[in-house]
């Protein structure tokens, strides 16, 4: 099992342990705004989570992928809990890409091996969009 430790520090202020070690600050205050609130994360959480999986698939088909940029928009519940019920995902690719191989990569993340993305499936909608640049 993984652990994971969140300290209160003052107000909506928190300092979390992952369990891997690594530190990180949390605000939930959105006024104040003296570090990233958790619903955020989630955002952080699922791009990163799908980036990952985009560039160990085009590497493996041999694309030639220079860059990439994963840009989450979300919008949430009106009432609490406020959970995010809608996510759009853009994908922002620089390389001579084969556009199917793109396709193929963002889909095969999303639909299998994403974890962020299979949870936050459970109340938002998510959907995807990608750009390859010159």
């Amino acid at each position: 099992m993984q652990t994971a430790r969140v300290k209160w520090i003052e107000q909506q202020q928190f300092v979390a342990v992952t369990p891997s070690g690594h530190a990180l600050a949390i605000d939930a205050d959105r006024e104040r705004n003296s570090a990233a609130g958790p619903m955020e994360m989630l955002l952080v959480a699922l791009g990163a989570c799908t980036a990952t999986d985009v560039v160990i698939i085009l590497g493996k088909k041999r694309q030639p992928l220079q860059s990439l940029e994963v840009i989450v928009s979300g919008e949430r519940a009106p009432e609490p809990p406020t959970v995010w019920t809608k996510l759009e995902i853009l994908y922002r690719l620089r390389g001579a890409l084969d556009e199917k191989a793109v396709r193929d990569a963002i889909e095969l993340s999303e639909s299998k091996y994403c974890s962020v993305a299979a949870m936050l499936g459970k109340t938002a909608q998510i959907s995807f969009r990608f750009e390859i640049l010159p």
